[in-house]
C-alpha cells in the first residue's frame, strides 16, 4: 500500500511533456528575421557600417592619411610611367609645314611623356581651332608614337576685306591671310562686307561665267544683298538679288550671239528682270540696237 502511494507521488512530481510552442521572445525574433528589410540591414547595412566606422577611425589620423596618399601617388606614377604607356615622338601627317609647326607647338608636355598626361580630345579640339584645319584625328600608335592626321581646308577663293586679303575655302571658312595677291593668281577674288558668308553662291556664279572667265576680275557683294561681276575695261554685270544665275546666263548668251560685252559698255544692269538696262559710254555706237536686243531677251 505504501509502495503504491510512493509510486503515485513520484508520478505527480515528474514534469509533463514539453510545450512545442516557442517562447514569446523567440517568436518575435523569428518574425523580425523574416522581415526583408531587417535581413538586408543585418547582411549589408551592419557590415557596411562596421567597415565605414573602421575606415573613418583609421583615416582620422593625419599621418596615416598622408602615408596612404603618398602610396597611392607612387602607385599611380608607377603605372603611368610604364614603358608601354610612354609616348616617345609625335608624327603629323597631311599638314603643310606651317600647320605642322603650329600643331607640334600645341603638345602640352615635353616628349618622352606618359600618354596619361595628354588629353587627346582636348588637344584635338584645340588643333581644329586652327583656321587651315578642317579636321584632325589623334591616336597613340604602337611604338610610343602620337599620330596626328590633319585634313586641311582647300583654298577656293580670295576675300578682300578692307586692306586684308583672306583665303577662304568653298564653304567660306577662313584658311589664312594672304600678303600678296600674286601668291595665288589662280584664285578668284570677292569683295564687300559679308561676302565671305556667300562664298558658295559666288563660286556658282564664277562657274557660270566660264565663257568670260578670262575677263573676270572679281565679284563685289553690293549692299549686303546681291552681286556685281567686275570685268576688265571697267565693265560690270549687275545681277539681281534673287536668281542671279539665270540673269548671268542671259548676259553670256547675248554676248556670245552679239558680242555684247565687246561694245563700249559701262554696265549691264540685270537687277530688274522685266527690263534689263545697258549703261553705255558716251558716244557709243549702236546703243539703240543693243538696248532692243536686251529688252527682247
Amino acid at each position: 500500500m505504501q509502495s503504491l502511494r510512493a509510486d503515485r507521488r513520484d508520478r505527480s512530481e515528474r514534469p509533463g511533456p514539453r510545450d512545442p510552442a516557442p517562447s514569446r521572445l523567440a517568436y518575435r525574433a523569428e518574425r523580425l528575421w523574416l522581415t526583408p528589410g531587417f535581413r538586408r540591414m543585418v547582411r549589408l547595412g551592419l557590415p557596411s557600417f562596421l567597415i565605414l566606422a573602421a575606415t573613418v577611425g583609421y583615416l582620422g589620423d593625419s599621418g596615416r592619411r598622408d602615408a596612404l596618399q603618398a602610396k597611392l601617388v607612387d602607385l599611380r606614377l608607377s603605372v603611368e610611367n610604364r614603358p608601354e604607356f610612354m609616348i616617345e615622338l609625335m608624327a603629323v601627317d597631311g599638314a603643310s609645314e606651317p600647320v605642322a609647326r603650329a600643331v607640334r607647338s600645341m603638345l602640352p608636355v615635353t616628349l618622352p611623356a606618359s600618354s596619361f598626361r595628354i588629353d587627346l580630345p582636348a588637344m584635338r579640339a584645340a588643333i581644329e581651332q586652327i583656321d587651315a584645319v578642317a579636321s584632325a584625328e589623334l591616336f597613340v600608335r604602337k611604338g610610343g608614337i602620337l599620330q596626328v592626321t590633319i585634313t586641311e581646308r582647300v583654298p577656293a577663293i580670295l576675300w578682300r576685306n578692307g586692306a586684308a586679303l583672306e583665303m577662304l575655302d568653298a564653304t567660306g571658312n577662313r584658311v589664312a591671310t594672304l600678303l600678296d595677291r600674286s601668291a595665288r593668281p589662280d584664285l578668284p577674288v570677292i569683295a564687300g562686307e559679308g561676302a565671305d558668308e556667300h562664298v558658295p553662291e559666288a563660286l556658282t556664279l564664277i562657274r557660270t561665267a566660264r565663257p568670260i572667265l578670262g575677263r573676270l576680275r572679281g565679284l563685289v557683294w553690293m549692299g549686303e544683298r546681291r552681286w556685281d561681276l567686275v570685268l576688265d575695261r571697267d565693265q560690270r554685270i549687275m545681277l539681281p538679288e534673287i536668281d542671279p544665275v539665270p540673269a548671268l546666263q542671259r548676259v553670256i548668251a547675248l554676248d556670245q550671239a552679239e558680242d555684247l560685252l565687246g561694245r563700249d559698255l559701262v554696265a549691264v544692269d540685270m537687277r530688274n528682270e522685266a527690263r534689263p538696262t545697258l549703261r553705255l559710254k558716251p558716244a557709243g555706237d549702236g546703243q539703240d540696237e543693243i538696248q532692243a536686243k536686251v529688252d527682247g531677251q
